[in-house]
């Protein structure tokens, strides 16, 4: 069996909401941590070139997908198709942390169409 280590720096972005870090990114998909501050939420938004597949590894998420909206606890998933309308919330006094994998050909930031920002971002 061969192992080989790696190092390497993983980057926190700051964000109105918590934060994110990238943790893997390769062509067709990345990876990323992310943290929900109690009382939170991200802007309700969709993409053109990606989905993604968000996984709750701790504390209570809200989850809005297109008009549905349901919480997922620690160890449940769900998927994002492209295009759909989405939005992760923390309700909870406790922090909220999804892993996200995104798929797609094209992963960069500007794919954000943001429907609803409680932030005025554009």
């Amino acid at each position: 069996m061969n192992t080989t280590a790696r190092t390497e720096t993983i980057e926190r972005t700051e964000r109105p909401w918590g934060w994110y870090e990238t943790v893997s990114e390769v062509p067709g998909n990345k990876i990323k941590r992310i943290r929900v501050h109690p009382g939170q939420q991200l802007s309700l938004q969709k993409h053109h070139q990606r989905s993604e597949h968000w996984l709750v590894v701790e504390g209570t998420a809200r989850i809005t997908l297109d008009e549905r909206q349901f919480d997922l606890q620690q160890g449940q998933a769900c998927d994002i198709a492209v295009g759909q309308a989405h939005r992760l919330a923390n309700l909870a006094q406790e922090a909220v942390e999804i892993v996200e994998v995104q798929f797609g050909n094209y992963l960069g930031e500007d794919d954000i169409v943001r429907l609803q920002d409680d932030y005025d971002r554009a």
